[in-house]
């Protein structure tokens, strides 16, 4: 594949999937053997089917769940993303590697704690203390 067309299956990635909900679109681009490396997930994401539970996870927890691809860049087989999201109050990138036209692997790496405070969920209780009264939780699809 060249790189446009693993930079468009990429962006069906955040527009269809995530900022759509359409979970039939894991199954056209991501591999069987997908594995995806994000220390911020709640659960180990590996295959279509965990990648739906996921993202039916994220936008029952996050309904005004957007990705807006700032920038997108291709080298050989890996696509790599720049994104804000909700709003504004995340930002993150994303390294995708394809192989024969399907996501494979991905690697995430966001402002989680940033945007948590942004909203409002965490605060900071002067230089050293933190307060999280927040837990991800998974919902039943």
């Amino acid at each position: 594949m060249s790189t446009e067309e693993n930079k468009a299956i990429v962006r069906r990635w955040s527009e269809e999937l995530f900022n759509q909900g359409n979970l039939e679109v894991a199954d056209e681009i991501v591999a069987p053997t997908y594995r995806r490396h994000d220390p911020g997930d709640p659960f180990v994401v590996e295959g279509p089917e965990d990648l739906k539970r996921l993202v039916s996870m994220l936008r029952a927890q996050v309904p005004d769940l957007h990705i807006n691809v700032e920038d997108v860049i291709a080298e050989g087989d890996k696509v790599v993303t720049r994104y804000t999201g909700a709003n504004g109050t995340l930002s993150g990138m994303q390294i995708f590697r394809l192989v024969d036209g399907k996501i494979v692997e991905s690697w995430a790496n966001r402002d989680d704690l940033g945007a948590l405070r942004l909203r409002g969920v965490i605060s900071f209780n002067g230089a050293s203390e933190v307060e999280i009264p927040y837990q991800f939780r998974e919902v039943d699809s």
